[in-house]
C-alpha cells in the first residue's frame, strides 16, 4: 500500500512511496501533525543516486518492525536533498555539529518547531561495526523526548542558535588584494598530491573549481607549477576508472588515491563542471586529450541525460541489478568473446584488463601506460593499436547498452541545468560545434518556458510536466551564468535580456543590504529554523559565489556600477577564509581574480554564422582568457539596448568587426583574426604604451595582474 509520497514527482521520494513507513514530504501538514501530536520529527534526507540511501531503505524503511517504531513515536519526513538544498544545508550542518561528520543518508531528529537535537547518517538495522542499530537509536530518542523533554528542547534551541551564528557574515575591512590569491595558491600547493594528482589521499573528489582557480593563477602569475598541477590531475583522471572509458562522462569520485575505483554514480553537475574544465585546459594548452575528454563527456550527456524537451536529467545511479558498478565492469573473457582473440588481447592490454580483475573479480577499464610505450612493447604501430582500441570501444559500448541500465533521476533541476547550459554554450563557442549550440538553445528555451511561473518567479524543479518549489539563489545565479554564455554562442540579445532581468530579480530576492551578503532562500521563502547561507564551494559553486560571478560580469556588460559595489561587499564577507581554507572557496577565488583584473571587454559585430565572424571568434576562443566579457550583435537584427560596449559600434567596410576595450575605452576596430589576436596579447602596445591595470575603485580594489 502506498504512502503519501506517491503524490510526489521526485524519483527519490517515489522510491519510498511503498515503504511501510508513514512518510510525509516536508510541508505544513507534517509540521502541524508534529505539534498537534507532540511527537519529534524524524527527518531523512537523501537522493536517488545515493548507494547507501538505497541500503538503508532496504534494511530499515522496508522493515515492518522498524517502520512500526517510526510510525508510533515520530512524524517521519522524507526529503530529496536535490529538491530542497536549504533543508539539506541546515540539517547537515547540525549533524556535523553533533557528530563531527556528515553524509547521506542524513538522519536528523527535530523538535516539532524544527530545531535539531540529535542525528547521524547511515544507521544499520542492528548494532554493527561500532554503529548502533537503528531500532535502538529510535527507542532511545523517543524515550529521551518523553522523559527528558526539557533537556531535549534546550539542546535543540542551543544548537539552532549556533547554526544561526554560523550564518553571520565576516567583516573583512582590509583591501581586497592579490595577496589573498597568492596565499590561497600556496595552501593548495601544499595539499597537492604530486604523484597521482588531486588533493589529499583517498577518497578523492574531482574538485573542478580548484583547478579552474589554478588555471587562473597560472594565467595571472605565469607560475608553471600551477599549470602542471592542473595537467597532472586532468591526465590522471582522464586515464583512470573514475572516467567512463567506453561511454564518456565522469563518476562521482574515486575511492582510492589513484582514481581507479569510482563510486559509480554519475551526476549532471560533475559532468558540467568537468567538461568545462577540460575545455579551458584545451584553450590553455592546445592538447588534444583535453578536447577529446570534453567532447566525450558532453556527448554522453546528449546521449544519456537529455530529455526530448531540452532539459537535462539529474543523475544516474551507482547500482544496477542491485549491484554497485555492475553496468560498467568487465571480465577478461567477456572482452575476448566480444572482440575476438587478437583485438580482445590488444584491448585488454591497453585498458589493464586481467583475469583476476581490479574490482571484485572483474575489471574497471583504465589506461595504465602510454599508448606509444605499449605499442612498442607489443611490436605494432600506434595507429594499429589505436584502431583496435577504437573498434573495441564501439563493440563493447554496444554490448553494454544491452545490459540493464542504472536508474536515472529524470527530474530537471534549474541550477544544475544552468551549469550544463553554460558548458554546452562554451563548447559551442570554443569547438565550433553547432550541435552543442542547438542543445544549449533548446535547454534555455525549455527552462524559461517551463520553470518560470505566472509571477515571473523562477522555480527549482521540473518533472512529469510539473514545475514546483521556489527557486533558490543558486537556481538564479547558475541560470544567469548559462544565459550569458549562450549569448556569446548565438549573439541573440534575448539571452542577455533574460540574464539581466533575472539578475535584478535575484538581487531583490536574496541580497540583504544590512548584512552585505546574499542568502540562499528568497524573502518570499517559508520560515525555517534559520535562513541558510552556505558560502562554501562544495561539489558545485555556492550560490553566493556564483551570484557574485555573474553580477561582476554584468556590471561590465550593462555598465551597472552598483553590481560591482555589491560584489565587493560580498567578497569581503569571506575575505579571511579564502586564503586560510581555499579548498572551500575556490569559486570565490575566481571571483576575486576577476574583480582584481582589468577585464578584456570584447564586442563583435557581424552575422554569427558568417565565416569571417567565425574567424574573429576563433581568435578569441582559441586562447585562454578567463577575465573577459564578450557581447555580440548581428547588425541586421534588432539592436541590443542598454549595452555600452555596443553603443555607437558598427562594422568597418561592411565586414565583421571586433572591438577590444578596457574600461569602455576601445582600441581601433579590427576585421582580421591576426589583428584581433595581437590586441588580445597581454604585451600588445597601444598608442605607445602598454595597457596596465587600473585600481579603478576607492582604494579597496588593488589589481596585480592583467588579462
Amino acid at each position: 500500500m502506498a504512502n503519501r509520497l506517491i503524490e510526489e514527482t521526485s524519483p527519490y521520494l517515489l522510491q519510498h512511496a511503498h515503504n511501510p513507513v508513514d512518510w510525509h514530504s516536508w510541508g505544513a501538514e507534517a509540521l502541524r501533525r508534529a505539534k498537534e501530536e507532540d511527537k519529534p520529527i524524524l527527518l531523512s534526507i537523501g537522493y536517488s543516486a545515493c548507494h547507501w540511501c538505497h541500503v538503508m531503505e532496504g534494511e530499515s524503511f522496508e522493515n515492518e518492525e522498524i517502520a512500526s517504531i517510526m510510525n508510533e513515536h515520530f512524524i517521519s519526513i522524507k526529503v530529496d536533498r536535490e529538491e530542497r538544498p536549504d533543508l539539506d544545508a541546515i540539517y547537515m550542518q547540525a549533524v556535523q555539529e553533533i557528530t563531527g561528520r556528515g553524509g547521506w543518508p542524513l538522519t536528523v531528529f527535530l523538535t516539532p518547531e524544527g530545531e535539531p537535537f540529535y542525528g547521524g547518517t547511515y544507521f544499520p538495522p542492528e548494532d554493527r561495526h561500532g554503529l548502533p542499530g537503528f531500532p535502538r537509536v529510535l527507542q532511545a530518542v523517543a524515550q529521551s523526548y518523553r522523559t527528558r523533554r526539557h533537556e531535549v528542547v534546550s539542546s535543540g534551541q542551543q544548537l539552532a542558535a549556533r547554526l544561526r551564528q554560523a550564518t553571520q557574515p565576516g567583516d573583512g575591512k582590509e583591501p581586497l588584494t592579490a595577496d589573498i590569491l597568492d596565499e590561497a595558491y600556496r595552501v593548495l600547493a601544499s595539499q597537492f598530491d604530486a604523484k597521482d594528482g588531486g588533493f589529499g589521499a583517498a577518497p578523492k573528489f574531482p574538485q573542478p573549481m580548484a583547478y579552474e582557480f589554478l588555471l587562473r593563477y597560472w594565467h595571472r602569475s605565469g607560475n608553471p607549477q600551477a599549470l602542471s598541477m592542473v595537467e597532472l590531475t586532468l591526465e590522471k583522471m582522464a586515464l583512470a576508472g573514475m572516467y567512463d572509458q567506453l561511454g564518456g562522462g565522469f563518476h562521482r569520485y574515486a575511492t582510492d588515491a589513484q582514481w581507479l575505483v569510482p563510486h559509480f554514480e554519475k551526476m549532471l553537475y560533475d559532468n558540467a563542471l568537468l567538461s568545462r574544465l577540460y575545455l579551458h585546459a584545451f584553450q590553455a594548452t592546445g592538447r588534444p586529450i583535453y578536447r577529446r575528454i570534453a567532447e566525450e563527456t558532453l556527448d554522453y550527456v546528449l546521449r544519456e541525460m537529455t530529455a526530448s524537451d531540452g532539459g537535462f536529467y539529474s543523475s544516474q545511479d551507482a547500482d544496477s541489478e542491485g549491484v554497485e558498478g555492475e553496468f560498467y565492469v568487465w571480465s577478461r573473457q567477456e572482452i575476448i568473446s566480444a572482440l575476438g582473440a587478437e583485438d580482445g588481447e590488444l584491448f585488454s592490454q591497453y585498458y589493464g584488463v586481467t583475469e583476476e580483475g581490479n574490482f571484485e573479480g572483474r575489471n574497471i577499464l583504465h589506461v595504465p601506460q602510454e599508448e606509444a610505450a605499449l605499442a612498442e612493447q607489443i611490436g605494432i604501430s600506434v595507429e594499429d593499436l589505436r584502431s583496435a582500441v577504437d573498434r573495441g570501444k564501439a563493440l563493447l559500448l554496444a554490448d553494454r547498452e544491452r545490459r540493464p541500465k542504472p536508474g536515472r533521476d529524470e527530474k530537471v533541476l534549474t541550477s544544475w541545468n544552468g551549469l550544463m547550459l553554460r558548458s554546452f554554450a562554451e563548447a559551442a563557442s570554443i569547438l565550433g560545434r553547432s550541435d552543442y549550440r542547438q542543445a544549449a538553445v533548446a535547454n534555455a528555451s525549455f527552462l524559461l518556458e517551463a520553470v518560470v511561473d505566472e509571477r515571473g518567479r523562477l522555480l527549482r524543479t521540473f518533472k512529469d510536466g510539473q514545475a514546483k518549489l521556489n527557486g533558490y539563489l543558486e537556481d538564479y545565479a547558475f541560470l544567469i551564468d548559462g544565459l550569458l554564455a549562450l549569448h556569446e554562442a548565438t549573439f541573440d540579445g534575448r539571452w542577455l535580456d533574460e540574464a539581466a532581468s533575472l539578475a535584478r530579480a535575484m538581487i531583490g530576492l536574496f541580497w540583504e543590504e544590512g548584512d552585505g551578503v546574499f542568502y540562499d532562500t528568497g524573502q518570499d521563502h517559508e520560515a525555517l529554523v534559520i535562513r541558510p547561507r552556505d558560502v562554501f564551494d562544495n561539489a558545485t559553486p555556492s550560490g553566493s559565489a556564483m551570484a557574485v560571478d555573474v553580477i561582476l560580469r554584468l556590471s561590465v556588460i550593462i555598465g551597472e556600477a552598483e553590481y560591482s559595489r555589491l560584489s565587493a561587499r560580498a567578497l569581503r564577507s569571506v575575505q579571511a577564509p579564502m586564503a586560510v581554507t581555499p579548498s572551500g572557496f575556490t569559486h570565490w577565488l575566481a571571483d576575486l581574480d576577476f574583480y582584481l583584473s582589468t577585464p578584456k571587454e570584447i564586442a563583435v559585430l557581424g552575422p554569427r554564422d558568417d565565416a569571417a565572424t567565425g574567424a574573429l571568434l576563433a581568435a578569441i576562443y582559441g586562447r585562454y582568457l578567463p577575465n573577459k566579457v564578450l557581447v555580440g550583435c548581428d547588425p541586421s537584427d534588432r539592436h541590443i539596448e542598454g549595452v555600452p560596449l555596443l553603443e555607437g559600434r558598427s562594422m568597418v567596410d561592411a565586414r565583421p568587426t571586433a572591438y577590444v576595450c578596457e574600461h569602455y575605452t576601445c582600441q581601433r576596430p579590427v576585421t582580421t583574426p591576426d589583428e584581433l589576436a595581437a590586441q588580445l596579447d597581454p604585451n600588445y602596445v597601444h598608442g605607445g604604451a602598454t595597457f596596465d591595470d587600473d585600481p579603478g575603485d576607492t582604494g579597496q580594489r588593488v589589481s596585480k595582474g592583467s588579462d
